[in-house]
């Protein structure tokens, strides 16, 4: 999380009167916004974001199994093809495992491509690597999609530009963070289920006996307190910028629009129902919803598909059938709205699983081929892009690497391919260098 309390004059006890009352008037809220809503003004007035495309990232943590899902192998030895069935889907000639009925009902919705090629098959490093489509270096900290939307786009409204909904983000390298962008543009996490009965978030609900009365007298104090102390201060000009900020924050905890993202109960019972009571279906309708309030970027994460062990069991039982629920339904939803025309679906894991099941009826880490799903922004529904080898080991047609779909991701969504940061000793950074992914732009 952001770390919200700027450093200041300390009393003996190593904290400032100002920074006391900011612990009470924010951090007791849980809010982690400030300094996040510094970029606010400056993405206001750099006429960017022409192209108002959003983003729903489906991250499944650990390397979803590509043959037990998209790229059966049905005339394959039993030792590769696993215990599961082919069926055949929405697209004449294209089968899905029989654990995806309605993703393969619902095909001409999405496109898939059977030619990634994870170049990897290390966790942590994948999580850097995919989510950002930059080979993971030790000197420079890539930072993953959503950063950069919320550098280049910055914010529309009082909505944070990038949300990511629960924790299943492998931070050892990096991954899913802001890297050499700042921690400005880190998500905005999120680790409440939207499934839960008395569901609330953590930055926006204040906690049970704190009213908003109480946070309204808490902010009349800092707003004292600092009209003292920046009259000695040797910045003022920097003390004004910060408070505006810490306001902006205030009025985003405060502003009908984000309490009206958040409140799940407003959906009817028949849709929630579709999309699955269960915590990843609540998070798909959720980041839809905050897509809808001003979000720019949302990543659903999901974790526990390292099936190492009972790879079968794992994803017949519990894994498959959330995400077989609930994305379909997203992508129903979104176009039932007219929404899927201006919001790219995304679906990435680590990387692909072993042709071979090993002697614990799992699959184990595959560096060479994969899948990604993409749908919404143009991408055409129903498209089947590469193809692997007899026992789905090899890309052997139409290969792509992950930073072909982070480009073709930037170009989705507008931002320059060529895109320059730079990291915090100054030097220029590209954090592009893929080539898009023709056939589906």
């Amino acid at each position: 999380m952001l770390n919200l309390l700027p450093r200041n004059v300390r009393n003996c006890e190593g904290v400032s009167r100002r920074s006391f009352l900011q612990i009470g008037a924010l951090a007791g809220l849980g809010v982690s916004l400030p300094l996040a809503l510094q970029q606010r003004s400056a993405a206001a007035a750099s006429g960017k974001a022409a192209n108002d495309t959003n983003c729903i990232l489906i991250w499944t943590r650990g390397g979803t199994s590509h043959h037990d899902t998209f790229d059966p192998k049905p005339l394959a030895p039993v030792s590769v093809r696993g215990e599961f069935n082919a069926i055949s889907t929405a697209t004449p000639g294209v089968h899905f495992t029989e654990i995806t009925p309605n993703m393969a009902k619902e095909q001409k919705r999405f496109a898939l491509l059977r030619g990634w090629n994870p170049q990897n098959g290390s966790h942590g490093m994948a999580d850097q690597w995919v989510m950002s489509g930059r080979k993971f270096n030790q000197a420079v900290r890539y930072p993953t999609y959503g950063a950069v939307v919320s550098h280049y786009k910055g914010f529309k409204n009082a909505m944070p530009p990038f949300v990511q909904l629960g924790t299943q983000v492998d931070r050892r390298f990096g991954g899913g963070s802001a890297g050499i962008l700042g921690q400005e543009h880190n998500p905005f996490e999120m680790d409440t289920d939207p499934n839960a009965a008395q569901f609330t978030v953590r930055d926006i609900t204040p906690p049970k006996g704190v009213g908003m009365d109480r946070v309204e007298r808490r902010q009349r104090i800092l707003s004292r307190v600092d009209s003292l102390q920046q009259t000695a201060n040797v910045q003022p000009a920097a003390f004004s910028a910060l408070d505006e900020h810490y306001h902006a924050a205030f009025d985003m905890i405060t502003d009908p629009m984000t309490k009206k993202a958040f409140a799940m109960e407003d959906e009817s019972d028949q849709l929630r129902d579709a999309y699955g009571r269960h915590r990843f279906g609540q998070s798909c309708l959720l980041a839809r919803r905050l897509v809808e309030s001003g979000v720019r970027f949302v990543t659903v994460t999901d974790g526990g598909w390292d099936t190492h062990a009972n790879n079968f069991k794992s994803l017949k039982e519990t894994r498959i059938p959330p995400i077989d629920q609930a994305l379909p339904q997203l992508l129903i939803d979104l176009e039932n709205r007219g929404l899927l025309d201006t919001t790219l679906v995304v679906w990435l894991t680590d990387f692909g699983r072993t042709p071979k099941i090993n002697s614990a009826s799992g699959r184990d880490h595959w560096a060479t081929s994969g899948f990604a799903v993409m749908a919404g922004a143009g991408v055409p529904g129903g498209a089947v892009l590469g193809a692997t080898d007899a026992d789905g080991g090899t890309v052997i047609e139409n290969e792509y690497n992950s930073c072909d779909i982070a480009t073709t991701i930037y170009m989705k969504l507008g931002i320059p391919p060529h895109l320059i940061a730079h990291s915090p000793d100054g030097r220029p950074i590209q954090l592009i260098e893929g080539k898009p992914i023709a056939e589906w732009m």
